[in-house]
């Protein structure tokens, strides 16, 4: 009878530990889930944001996940920290401060996705940025990383125009060096980096050529801007002419769009 009793509470007590182990599997699968609905939910939110503009909302929206593991998450709240400091409303202070935020969250979106190429590309944009920060010799030692990084993201979706244009613009960095620093660039490295504006007319056209592929030749009034420059420095002044004037009458949205 003794045995009996052991025998009807163990097998109730194994009956319950196995429902409460079930329950868990079932409620941990639905939180899985949930979590997922929630993360693309979040993308949702911030890609509609993004597009209209609501630097701030957007950024108050992502900076609630910061602790997220998701790439595709962290290097949105990358972008919408950069875009924050770039607002002319937003303190020096301030400005450092998101900087440094992007730049850990692009390196964490990194390290989360190797083979995410927005990942590559808001790494290298948020590492240029941190060295405005550090002096022209951090900087130009950056330089090499930089363009790495940008290469990669190419390599990883061909298409993406704006990591061909940041591309062009480093290029035409180098090739507008002042003396000192390629000083400075040639104590950094055995070679230094270095390019031409043969280079970077080069990449801008290529840059065209895909946006011509999507239909959309005028994406970024940044790149006009730079095509007129590097025609300027080419002496082409009729080309310079056709693109500085396609900047100047390019539909400002954003600040930098006004600034440039």
């Amino acid at each position: 009878q003794v045995l009996r009793k052991s025998l009807q509470r163990g097998v109730a007590l194994s009956t319950v530990s196995f429902l409460v182990y079930e329950a868990q599997k079932l409620f941990s699968g639905f939180a899985e889930v949930h979590a997922s609905f929630k993360v693309e939910e979040v993308i949702e939110q911030a890609d509609y944001l993004y597009g209209s503009g609501e630097t701030e909302k957007l950024y108050r929206l992502l900076v609630q996940h910061k602790n997220s593991d998701d790439a595709e998450l962290l290097w949105r709240l990358a972008r919408a920290s950069r875009d924050l400091a770039q607002l002319s409303s937003t303190s020096a202070e301030e400005k450092r401060r998101l900087a440094y935020e992007a730049f850990e969250c692009a390196k964490k979106a990194l390290e989360k996705n190797e083979s995410n190429f927005a990942a590559h590309k808001w790494y290298a944009i948020c590492l240029s940025d941190v060295g405005d920060f550090e002096g022209i010799k951090t900087k130009i030692g950056n330089a090499i990383v930089i363009k790495e990084h940008f290469q990669r993201a190419v390599e990883l979706n061909p298409k993406d125009a704006t990591t061909i244009h940041l591309i062009g613009i480093w290029c035409y960095s180098f090739a507008e060096m002042p003396w000192y620093q390629r000083k400075i660039a040639a104590t950094l490295f055995a070679t230094p980096p270095t390019s031409t504006f043969q280079e970077y007319a080069a990449h801008s056209h290529l840059k065209l050529f895909s946006c011509l592929y999507t239909a959309d030749p005028n994406f970024y009034s940044k790149n006009l801007l730079f095509l007129g420059k590097t025609y300027l420095k080419l002496n082409n002044k009729k080309m310079a002419l056709l693109w500085l004037s396609k900047a100047k009458d390019y539909p400002a949205h954003t600040e930098e769009d006004k600034q440039v």
